[in-house]
């Protein structure tokens, strides 16, 4: 079967009018809302009970509540070469997964452990399962997506030699997953473009199109293979090459145009109360680790190590 793009249909989820669903705190309590999109009321959040809020001004929540979070390593080309030095990295996708509590809103603040050095930012898209999904077609897929979020799917690459095959640690820990503003249906997905900025200044860049090595269609009828997809679940696609490692106090951003902008800040906090009494596989400085935590300079575009270093210690 042919799962190139552009592709020859788009899918219902991509088919316009563009809707937005968003999960916000107010007042100690949760409520979802769309997005207005046109009139005199247009970007305010008008919530099911009725009331119109500025986003701009309340605490965003996840979108989602999934039973299980999955990851693809890699799936655009541009990564594959970066850390492959091949445009596809394996003949089919490899997966690892995060735990529902890495899950963190937009404008949260993504905590880095004062005894872990490399914080690594990945831009995403997240695809949202809306109905329960199991042994599926890679065209019947696309009836069980409820929508696309921008994601960030941060890692503490600290531990990459010791978690290499699970990843637990790496991509598991609390609020390195934020996702968000919102859901969004109505976009063609593959007509946007991924960036990632660092304190205002883009590190990461991709046409969704263009780099897509598998895309979601055929990745959950993949995992649905075996497992079973129920409603909330999230499915991380990715991320283009150029991943590095922030600092306290930076600005992360990941925007697709279409679907979003998500916000999160990087917070120091103390080492873990147990490190001190040596419980546990160390943060660690190895080869390993620093391959992945810095990446192959040689192989990604000069602007975007220009603006990473420039983007160094200036937090907006």
């Amino acid at each position: 079967m042919d799962f190139e793009f552009p592709m020859r249909e788009l899918p219902g989820v991509m088919r316009g009018p563009r809707v937005e669903r968003r999960r916000i705190l107010l007042g100690g309590s949760a409520f979802w809302g769309t997005i207005v999109e046109a009139g005199d009321r247009q970007g305010m959040l008008k919530l099911d009970d009725g009331r119109f809020v500025d986003p701009q001004t309340v605490t965003h929540l996840p979108p989602v509540d999934p039973s299980k979070i999955i990851a693809v390593h890699i799936s655009y080309r541009s990564r594959s070469m970066e850390t492959r030095n091949k445009p596809r990295p394996t003949d089919t996708p490899t997966y690892f997964t995060k735990p529902p509590t890495s899950l963190n809103g937009h404008g949260g603040q993504i905590l880095k452990p004062a005894d872990c050095r490399y914080l690594n930012y990945e831009s995403e898209y997240a695809v949202v399962i809306g109905r329960t999904c199991r042994n599926v077609l890679p065209d019947e897929a696309w009836d069980y997506i409820e929508g696309f979020c921008p994601a960030l799917d941060m890692g503490l690459q600290d531990f990459r030699d010791t978690d290499q095959g699970s990843m637990l640690r790496v991509k598991g820990a609390d609020t390195l997953l934020p996702i968000g503003p919102g859901i969004v249906r109505g976009v063609n997905l593959f007509e946007q473009t991924l960036r990632t900025y660092r304190n205002g200044r883009v590190v990461q860049e991709a046409h969704i199109g263009d780099e897509t090595i598998w895309g979601p269609h055929y990745v959950i009828a993949d995992i649905a293979r075996h497992i079973t997809l129920v409603p909330g679940d999230v499915i991380l696609m990715g991320t283009p090459c150029h991943s590095r490692s922030v600092d306290a106090g930076d600005l992360v951003e990941c925007e697709i145009t279409g679907l979003g902008r998500l916000a999160g800040r990087v917070v120091q906090i103390d080492a873990p109360r147990a490190a001190a009494l040596g419980v546990g596989h160390p943060p660690g400085d190895s080869p390993e680790v620093r391959r992945v935590a810095l990446g192959f300079d040689e192989r990604v575009p000069e602007r975007f190590k220009e603006n990473y270093r420039l983007a160094a210690h200036q937090p907006e």
